[in-house]
């Protein structure tokens, strides 16, 4: 895998600026031109804007075989009352997953309180934990910026031990990781990804064969310990690195790939008999999302362009076998 050149550095590390920029979202939700055709890239990513768009993108990949990952896309939520509309949003949602196979709702807990009050977050989450798992519902924390692992973690551990179908999403890319996974107490669901978020090189490795060898060696110990893993990336050396090595075999093992890239990867692992969650997202944040996306991946931008010029609809096709 190639290291990246300084200017896609740079490139990625400004959009994830303009990610954050509440000014610069705002006036892309107030002109309704520039919003409709970057709805149009985001629907590459995004199921759509309402819990219905995500429950049916996922109930038509369940019917081909694939597991599913739901999320009502937020974070850093700063107003306690937007915190409990979440959660509602959530309850509702885990509700509706109750039927699905292998359902599985994800979210920040920076959504549900983390930016106001850890016990608030705690607290919601427990909430939501309880309901999830009298639905049969596994609820996924992701991970966020590395200045809030160890409360996350912390969250994670206490309610883990209570609900067991609480999971945690570990980034292979902060040079805590490893001691991090060493530190769950008791066999968990993590899913381990390599790391979205900007960090000082001081806690963090950048993207090459280094970060790939962590990233297959987490994999591998995760497994020994005992937990269930998603392995959500993309990459394909990395893929089929760990298929080399046997991880297929284990029935702790799944693949997990973002809704919208690589649909081709999906279809071919699920075709050789690998298991295959598919990460689906909706809600009305999608702004931040689409930026993340380009930015994990610059050369997204192209499509992102050519999705917003587009006029055969909002929803692109989806090539899942």
């Amino acid at each position: 895998m190639h290291h990246r050149s300084g200017l896609e550095k740079q490139f990625t590390a400004a959009l994830k600026s303009i990610a954050r920029r509440p000014d610069l979202k705002s006036y892309v939700e107030q002109t309704p031109q520039l919003n409709q055709m970057l709805r149009r890239a985001a629907a590459r990513y995004v199921t759509g804007e309402a819990r219905q768009d995500g429950v049916e993108a996922a109930s038509e990949l369940s019917a081909k075989g694939y597991a599913v990952s739901l999320e009502y896309i937020g974070e850093n939520t700063a107003d306690v009352a937007e915190c409990e509309a979440a959660v509602t949003e959530m309850m509702t949602l885990i509700h509706e997953r109750q039927n699905e196979l292998s359902a599985r709702v994800s979210f920040d807990l920076s959504h549900i309180g983390l930016s106001l009050d850890t016990d608030l977050a705690y607290s919601n989450l427990m909430n939501l934990a309880g309901q999830a798992q009298k639905a049969g519902v596994e609820l996924f924390i992701s991970m966020e910026e590395s200045s809030k692992t160890d409360r996350i973690l912390s969250i994670f551990e206490r309610a883990a031990s209570i609900y067991p179908n609480v999971g945690i999403t570990l980034q292979a890319h902060l040079k805590r990781t490893p001691q991090d996974l060493a530190a769950i107490s008791s066999p968990s669901r993590i899913r381990i990804v390599k790391g979205a978020y900007q960090e000082s090189s001081e806690y963090s490795l950048p993207r090459s064969p280094a970060l790939n060898n962590r990233y297959v060696e987490l994999v591998e110990s995760a497994l020994r310990q005992g937990h269930r893993v998603s392995i959500a990336t993309h990459d394909e050396s990395i893929i089929e690195q760990l298929l080399n090595q046997g991880v297929g075999s284990s029935s702790n093992a799944e693949f997990e790939m973002l809704y919208g890239i690589r649909p081709d990867l999906s279809s071919k692992l699920k075709a050789a008999g690998h298991p295959i969650r598919i990460y689906l997202t909706y809600g009305h944040e999608w702004y931040l999302y689409l930026c993340h996306r380009i930015a994990e991946y610059p050369p997204n931008l192209f499509q992102a362009v050519i999705d917003t010029v587009s006029h055969e609809g909002l929803q692109p096709v989806q090539s899942y076998e």
